[in-house]
């Protein structure tokens, strides 16, 4: 075990790009919010909860995902939630954060839209007055739902579009191509929004392209399956085309069998730019550091790979120039020591 690489990668400035907020929702957290919101859940304790995190492809973790979410009604709730993810990525020193939210999953159980951004809002901006940490939001359709009702959400989120920077795409990836929404991700760009897509995660590298080509995005979230297809790899490489990777996800829902077998550092010494992110870490056990800790304990990982890394997360982020330097700065000086 590389002891001195694990302490360089936990303490070395780092953003992360792909972080769905409701799967950061711990099971004592879920219990907390169902007693105070008189919600009866289906599992009679934490541990039974907890117990049930076995999945054994996305879609038996969307089914516990969404049970889960089912707690958060209040604003409050969805503070408190940001707030306890906020603490554990200032802890594993995440400089800034783009954090996704699930409109359909909150307004179909009759939650309204203000409710939940407010609450998230918040929180971020509580990080950064006590932490200067940066974050934004970044609003995800759910794919294995209609266009229309994307459109719908997009219209309910144009009042908090200030506080809404990018537009993505996730759940159910398979039988769900990104061409099923190429009218509301025009509409989007249109309006000005970042655009980013699940893509090549369960589904094949095709859905990559189609990603790329037909909803234009500019960050592919996941696409470790893009190893499949060398010249759709070169391609990515050529266009930096930044993938946020999330491998104890990836091992969770068997994308790979074990750490050891992940593609991420292939493709990193291929020149794509990858970043390293936790996904749903309440589910898939573990953060940004716990993340960074398991490829070096399972890879080959060197430490100007780990700068690499670093680099590309603040590379790919959605932000502005100054601060990118800024942050990008930091990483190079912690490495100079």
């Amino acid at each position: 075990m590389n002891a001195a690489l694990i302490d360089v990668v936990k303490n070395m400035p780092k953003a992360e790009l792909h972080i769905h907020i409701e799967g950061s929702l711990e099971p004592e957290l879920i219990f907390a919010l169902a007693q105070r919101n008189g919600v009866a859940l289906s599992y009679t304790s934490i541990e039974a909860l907890r117990a049930a995190y076995a999945f054994t492809d996305l879609q038996s973790f969307l089914d516990i995902y969404y049970a889960g979410a089912s707690v958060l009604l209040t604003e409050q709730d969805f503070y408190d939630m940001t707030w306890a993810y906020l603490e554990r990525a200032h802890a594993d020193n995440v400089l800034h954060t783009e954090l996704f939210f699930d409109p359909q999953t909150h307004t179909a159980r009759g939650v309204e839209f203000g409710v939940f951004v407010s609450g998230i809002q918040r929180a971020l901006k509580d990080a950064y007055t006590k932490w200067s940490m940066t974050g934004g939001l970044i609003m995800c359709f759910l794919r294995h739902l209609s266009e229309e009702e994307a459109f719908l959400t997009l219209e309910q989120a144009l009042p908090y579009r200030e506080h809404i920077i990018g537009i993505g795409l996730d759940s159910s990836e398979r039988g769900h191509p990104p061409e099923k929404f190429v009218r509301v991700f025009a509409r989007c760009k249109e309006l000005g929004f970042h655009l980013v897509a699940h893509a090549g995660e369960e589904g094949p590298p095709a859905y990559i392209e189609t990603a790329l080509d037909l909803l234009r995005v500019e960050r592919i979230d996941h696409g470790v399956r893009c190893i499949e297809d060398p010249i759709l790899m070169r391609r990515l490489a050529h266009e930096t085309m930044p993938l946020t990777v999330c491998p104890l996800s990836n091992i969770k829902l068997c994308v790979f069998e074990k750490m050891s077998q992940h593609n991420l550092l292939t493709l990193l010494d291929a020149g794509l730019v990858i970043t390293v992110n936790s996904d749903d870490p309440a589910y898939f056990g573990g953060y940004m550091n716990d993340n960074f800790v398991a490829i070096v304990e399972a890879l080959p990982v060197q430490r100007h790979h780990a700068q690499q890394l670093a680099r590309n997360s603040f590379t790919a982020a959605f932000i502005d120039t100054d601060l990118k330097q800024k942050y990008l700065a930091q990483v190079d000086a912690f490495f100079a020591n």
